[in-house]
């Protein structure tokens, strides 16, 4: 189970809850910010002499640009990873989109991955490499690789990942008539 902060309600026993977080995702947020503070400053105080389109498309361009940045990044800070009896969800950045809910019963194992790095799956953020599976990988480290009973993977970086795996694979031992896990 995951170590519990001072003050911290305490979790329910049938529930693992574990994070990753990237901190660095914050700097390129900043960048976003820029970009539409940009688009404001070009909108409210522009020298522009090459007419009202061109300072159109740059004010556009800057505040769009700016969103999708700041949006996009911010959306990958961190994954949460909540396992209970029935299913594996993970959840993604402050609003916890986008999310996955994953039944216990469509896995069938779950392995300890200890260095997944976003250059193998292509980036930060929600991916899907038809050789390698789905991820979600939100800093390089330590993870976790569910393997499916359709033959895909989900991959999530997660700290204290070895436990998430122990905790799964908990779950997924059958159990015997007249005993509980």
């Amino acid at each position: 189970m995951r170590q519990q902060a001072p003050g911290e309600k305490a979790p329910h026993p049938d529930i693992w809850t574990g994070r990753a977080t990237n901190r660095f995702q914050w700097v390129a947020a900043l960048a976003g910010a820029a970009f539409m503070a940009l688009g404001i400053e070009l909108a409210v105080d522009a020298p522009w002499t090459s007419g009202t389109a061109a300072l159109v498309m740059a004010v556009v361009g800057c505040i769009t640009a700016g969103l999708l940045v700041m949006f996009g990044t911010l959306a990958f800070v961190h994954v949460d990873l909540r396992l209970d009896k029935e299913s594996v969800e993970v959840r993604c950045g402050h609003m916890g989109v986008p999310r996955r809910r994953i039944p216990l019963s469509r896995v069938v194992g779950a392995d300890f991955a200890p260095h997944i790095t976003p250059r193998h799956w292509g980036g930060w953020g929600y991916r899907w490499r038809p050789e390698q599976g789905t991820a979600v990988v939100v800093r390089r480290g330590e993870g976790v690789v569910l393997r499916l009973g359709d033959g895909h993977t989900f991959t999530i970086t997660v700290d204290d990942a070895e436990a998430a795996v122990h905790a799964i694979r908990t779950r997924l031992r059958p159990t015997k008539p007249g005993t509980a896990h």
